[in-house]
């Protein structure tokens, strides 16, 4: 199996493709984009999710499809031999079964850290919101009560960064703004990367036991599937912040739970779940 890319190989505008991400399909831009280069293209304006049984019926009849977190394996496969290329929207490739792609002759098309800027705003953005207790006083405000919470600042915050690639890499350069020190924690080293930007490569460890926030941008994979269990969660700071804008696997999540309603950790901030067959989006 290989990636393809459109700006390499021609384009076949009869081709029927299916885009299975909501925000793929909210986005005004890439719909035009992808509609001035085929004809045939149905969106998910529904903002479903799309799984099993669903999720076979939305791509039915398409030869191509761009997906977000969609769950691509052999059952899915199975009943679409007409499909012929699967692209990735996002980061990630865990929810495709890699193997039943090569089996049945399905290429893959992806290009790493396209959304990078998007996850770096939101991890600046949650790690505010914890520090300043903002969806507390929210929620206080909504009930009729108003009092004043004493936060912290970003700046000049310890922040452990583990996983250092397209997003880690776009995020460290705006912690630096802040005044932040930056730990990292990655598999691989980047020597001149963390020169440049004053970065501290230390262990995963000394990271958790050291840091004032702790955002995770790992891959899903054998390796790191629960990789903060309840034994590395209870490394961290009383007063640190847990950020996830990963994959939810990542995490104990019952342990995190214990040690919030502890009061042994400061705040968590998420928009991944080990479970999220039940979380609809908004209308």
């Amino acid at each position: 199996m290989r990636t393809v890319s459109d700006r390499n190989k021609p384009l076949n505008s009869s081709d029927k493709v299916a885009v299975c991400s909501r925000s793929f399909s909210l986005n005004s831009t890439l719909r035009t984009e992808l509609l001035s280069r085929y004809e045939k293209v149905s969106f998910n304006d529904a903002r479903m999710q799309l799984r099993g049984d669903a999720l076979v019926e939305f791509l039915r009849g398409h030869d191509k499809a761009i997906i977000a977190l969609e769950n691509i394996d052999e059952s899915v496969l199975s009943r679409l031999p007409e499909l012929k290329v699967v692209s990735k929207y996002g980061v990630g490739l865990d929810m495709i079964d890699m193997a039943a792609m090569r089996a049945r002759g399905v290429r893959l098309g992806w290009t790493g850290g396209v959304n990078r800027r998007s996850v770096s705003e939101l991890v600046i953005a949650f790690a505010i919101a914890m520090l300043r207790h903002v969806p507390a006083a929210h929620r206080e405000v909504i009930s009729g009560t108003w009092r004043q919470h004493v936060g912290r600042h970003l700046s000049g915050q310890t922040v452990g960064v583990i996983g250092c690639g397209h997003i880690g890499k776009d995020l460290v350069p705006l912690l630096c703004v802040f005044g932040c020190t930056i730990l990292v924690n990655d598999i691989r080293d980047f020597p001149d990367f963390y020169a440049a930007h004053d970065v501290e490569s230390c262990d995963l460890e000394d990271l958790l036991a050291r840091s004032d926030i702790v955002t995770l941008h790992v891959p899903l994979d054998d390796s790191t599937r629960g990789m903060l269990d309840a034994h590395r969660l209870a490394m961290l700071k009383p007063t640190a912040v847990l950020i996830n804008t990963a994959r939810g696997e990542l995490v104990d999540e019952a342990a995190l739970k214990q040690l919030l309603q502890d009061k042994r950790l400061a705040a968590a901030a998420f928009d991944v779940f080990a479970d999220d067959a039940g979380l609809a989006p908004a209308p």
